[in-house]
């Protein structure tokens, strides 16, 4: 495994992305027709100590194709916009990342295993380090650039998975709290959504679903949105009705009725409302 640059750019199921784009020159690149899994790593560990995992990449393609690698910082807000970075952000543990390469050459229709170790230094304080795998189709000008270390985001991209890692460092864990489930006029259509807030020192999810029902009878699950909810952040998120067979419900009528549990990773949380 290729150890750390001092130089270099520094986070279920499988990350799939198909994409067709044209080149910097105007002509069309090669089909970006990657998958990718896990999708996402949450990992826990310790200061001192080395953590290795490997994730599969899979060619979709039925010719064979070189994709890049390399790490990136990243930013999830509070209203739910994602920012990417090149440069290393304040506090970024990107420089205790050791990937196997900077290449992979996919075959047609194949896969590749692909490793990467996380090396937290002795003492780290306790907290979640996060960052980002990016696996890329690009030009061979800016293959040779990103082999050099001279990666920026603002050169063109064909295609781009970013695999989020988490690495839970000394027993850092979220700690959740529901602060209130309403109904909301969003983008011309009323919508259903709980606010909440995560004063822990790790990322934390809703996962489960609610029964509801509205007051024409009609009977529908509200499932939360499934983005993390950072540390010291306090967010509020859409509850998605979604019918028996798991499709989109219609719009519900109002009032609606709710009942049932949500969960993340240390708790639960039991909701009873009439939502008007």
């Amino acid at each position: 495994m290729t150890p750390p640059s001092p130089t270099r750019a520094l986070p279920r199921r499988a990350a799939t992305f198909v994409l067709l784009l044209a080149g910097a020159g105007g002509a069309l690149a090669a089909p970006f027709e990657i998958a990718v899994s896990p999708s996402r790593f949450e990992l826990s560990g310790r200061g001192g100590t080395r953590l290795g995992q490997s994730l599969e990449i899979h060619n979709l393609a039925p010719v064979a194709t070189e994709v890049t690698v390399r790490t990136i910082d990243w930013h999830y807000s509070a209203e739910g916009q994602i920012s990417y970075h090149d440069d290393l952000q304040p506090g970024s543990c990107r420089p205790w990342v050791a990937l196997e390469r900077r290449s992979v050459q996919l075959p047609a229709r194949g896969s590749r295993a692909y490793r990467f170790q996380i090396e937290p230094p002795a003492g780290s304080p306790r907290g979640e380090c996060r960052f980002m795998i990016a696996i890329e189709g690009s030009e061979p000008a800016q293959q040779a650039l990103i082999q050099g270390g001279g990666a920026s985001l603002s050169l063109p991209v064909t295609g781009r998975i970013a695999v989020a890692v988490y690495l839970a460092l000394d027993g850092a864990e979220p700690r959740l709290d529901l602060q209130r489930i309403a109904s909301s006029d969003s983008g011309g259509q009323r919508r259903i959504a709980v606010t909440v807030a995560n004063t822990g020192d790790a990322h934390g999810r809703l996962e489960g679903s609610l029964d509801a029902v509205d007051s024409q009878g009609r009977a529908f699950a509200l499932v939360p949105e499934g983005t993390p909810i950072l540390p010291g952040q306090t967010r509020t998120l859409a509850l998605m009705p979604q019918a028996e067979d798991g499709r989109a419900a219609p719009q519900p009528a109002y009032p609606v009725k709710v009942e049932g549990t949500l969960d993340w990773a240390q708790g639960s949380f039991k909701v009873e409302a009439t939502l008007e």
